[in-house]
């Protein structure tokens, strides 16, 4: 494993505790959720790249006394527009942000050119649905001659081991495509919503949906998906995934214990470099990827809570030893996190994908712990430049 001086949690085996918390040091180039967002739309403006947060909460839970929505954030490229992961929200969150344009349609995305899926947990795609059935109406999403281009997992190939190993085996969801990719998912959302489309189509004349969008699953290097219930392997080289005029996105594949593939990407462009990590513990193919980034966008998990919110629940022990499985052995927490943007040498930490998503700010501060760059504490749209600003 990399070079991080905590331990990365074991994507199987029962999780040692952290022991308790430490009075991390904040890092001193912090930069923190709490500043209005309309002062960073209004500053990050003046910059030709930038990324806006869209929603940052983690898991598919609404949490009580935050404002924080579902996982989605855009790179913005002049008037280009992308999209990574579609959470809870994420289609208001476009207009509250100020990304939908005002051309034909009220919901007006002929700006947006591609659509990226870190994996196909519910809480990175629930609102992907809402994206494609308002987006196509009146002619908002994308054009004729440039469809909406999404990116995603492709099938994953065999279900996923039952944890712990001693539990009976569950009925399977169904059981002729039970690991369905992204091209199958956009197209079986297209004819499960196909009385709205047609209506759409016939009666109101929108555009054929199927010819503003195409989705891909993104081809996996030969061996790497030998065997989806293991680590993914090291990479040599990253994916090459989408490229236009503005912007070239490669992926790597990240360790979000057996959900499989799930994918980190990378977006260069003439101002700089972001990166999103997707839901990963620490991994050698992301601080891969990430270097020498100008952001680093990354999942974060407080294992204080998790250990705290399981002494709670009425499960029996395995039910709660799969749940801290889950949380720590395929999520990266607060002690690790820095560590992993500093092997990087990422410029700036931007968190995302908080869990909880009503933690307090001051608690996230301690990632900034081992990191000698800049620490974004990222709040609900706020708007990151990215290079140097232009007049």
């Amino acid at each position: 494993m990399c070079d991080v001086s905590r331990i990365a949690m074991s994507r199987r085996g029962l999780l040692r505790s952290a022991g308790a918390l430490t009075g991390a040091a904040m890092s001193p180039m912090l930069f923190s959720g709490s500043a209005s967002t309309a002062d960073t739309a209004g500053d990050a403006a003046r910059y030709n790249t930038r990324l806006v947060l869209l929603g940052t909460s983690g898991g598919p839970i609404w949490w009580e006394d935050s404002d924080r929505s579902g996982i989605s954030s855009a790179i913005v490229i002049g008037d280009a527009k992308y999209v990574v992961d579609c959470g809870d929200g994420a289609g208001h969150s476009l207009r509250k942000a100020g990304l939908l344009g005002q051309g034909e349609g009220q919901n007006d995305l002929h700006d947006l050119r591609g659509v990226f899926l870190t994996h196909l947990h519910s809480d990175h795609i629930s609102d992907y649905p809402a994206l494609l059935l308002h987006g196509f109406v009146g002619g908002g999403l994308g054009r004729d001659d440039r469809p909406v281009q999404v990116h995603g997992p492709g099938r994953r190939g065999t279900l996923p081991e039952v944890f712990p190993p001693d539990r009976p085996e569950p009925d399977v969801v169904n059981p002729g495509n039970p690991w369905p990719g992204t091209a199958d998912m956009t197209s079986s959302l297209i004819e499960a919503f196909a009385t709205d489309i047609n209506d759409r189509i016939f009666d109101s004349g929108a555009p054929d949906i199927r010819a503003r969008v195409q989705a891909h699953d993104i081809v996996l290097p030969e061996g790497a998906g030998a065997d989806p219930n293991a680590a993914p392997p090291r990479l040599e080289t990253p994916v090459e995934v989408y490229e236009d005029d503005r912007v070239k996105v490669t992926a790597t594949l990240v360790d979000h214990g057996q959900v499989f593939p799930s994918f980190g990407y990378r977006f260069d462009t003439e101002d700089g470099s972001v990166v999103f990590s997707g839901d990963t513990t620490v991994s050698d193919n992301l601080i891969d990827l990430a270097a020498n980034c100008n952001l680093l966008v990354h999942e974060v998990v407080d294992e204080a809570w998790v250990r705290e919110s399981i002494e709670g629940l009425p499960e029996p022990q395995p039910i709660k030893d799969a749940y801290i499985n889950h949380m720590l052995g395929a999520h990266t927490t607060i002690e690790q996190v820095g560590g992993v943007a500093e092997e990087a040498g990422a410029g700036t930490l931007v968190l995302n994908h908080f869990v909880p998503g009503n933690l307090p700010a001051g608690r996230w501060q301690q990632a900034g712990k081992d990191f000698s760059g800049r620490l974004i504490i990222g709040a609900d749209l706020m708007h990151i430049g990215v290079g140097r600003k232009h007049d």
